[in-house]
């Protein structure tokens, strides 16, 4: 099992920016004015929401191709797969991943069996969730065995209770996205049911060996 710490202040614990993440999530490749539309908010507190979420690599930034005269647009699109791959994210992950491994080094003991049944990949796909997770203001423990991230509480589902689904629908796509830089076989398959509003624990799920191959 692994266990973090609880982080500060983050990019998603923002009920505006995370409007903006589920904006881009929904519809890839969006305006400023785009969003300026369906959230309210001024131009300029946009631009500095879409601002904090590409420098902590959840947005991403492309050009606009244009074949007519005219300024082309900034397109903005959230962060994963193979069209919107984040630099930044792809340096968070690999920073995870070592010092994951420098940690079972170093530390044996801490987790003596991590690694023997999830492989390389999974593991740094792990290592990768969790340091995000931290980042994100959340204290994950992690059932590597039932592939389960437990993350209750969560202080911003009952800050933003308003917003919930929407809250769980962004951070879902974000662990995803995470997963996805990091390479491997493990994906989120969804929220397990509760009778607890303030419970959260996501399910991974682990591809078959034909699967990840196609």
């Amino acid at each position: 099992m692994t266990t973090g710490r609880r982080a500060g202040y983050s990019a998603i614990s923002n009920s505006s920016r995370v409007q903006i993440m589920h904006l881009v999530q929904e519809r890839p490749q969006r305006t400023i004015a785009e969003m300026v539309t369906a959230t309210g908010l001024h131009p300029n507190t946009v631009r500095e929401h879409v601002q904090r979420l590409t420098d902590e690599g959840y947005i991403v930034a492309a050009t606009e191709h244009r074949t007519t005269r005219g300024r082309p647009r900034v397109l903005y699109s959230a962060a994963g797969g193979v069209h919107a791959a984040s630099p930044i994210q792809l340096r968070k992950v690999r920073a995870a991943a070592q010092r994951g491994d420098l940690m079972r080094r170093v530390m044996p003991e801490a987790a003596p069996t991590r690694g023997a049944h999830l492989g390389t990949d999974a593991l740094h796909q792990v290592d990768a969730l969790v340091d995000d997770l931290i980042d994100a203001g959340f204290d994950p423990l992690v059932d590597e065995r039932e592939l389960t991230v437990d993350l209750t509480p969560c202080a911003q589902a009952t800050a933003q209770a308003d917003r919930r689904e929407v809250l769980c629908r962004v951070h879902l796509e974000l662990m995803q996205s995470v997963l996805q830089a990091a390479g491997g076989p493990l994906a989120v398959d969804g929220m397990r049911p509760a009778c607890d509003p303030g419970a959260c624990v996501v399910q991974l799920t682990r591809a078959s060996a034909g699967d990840a191959a196609a």
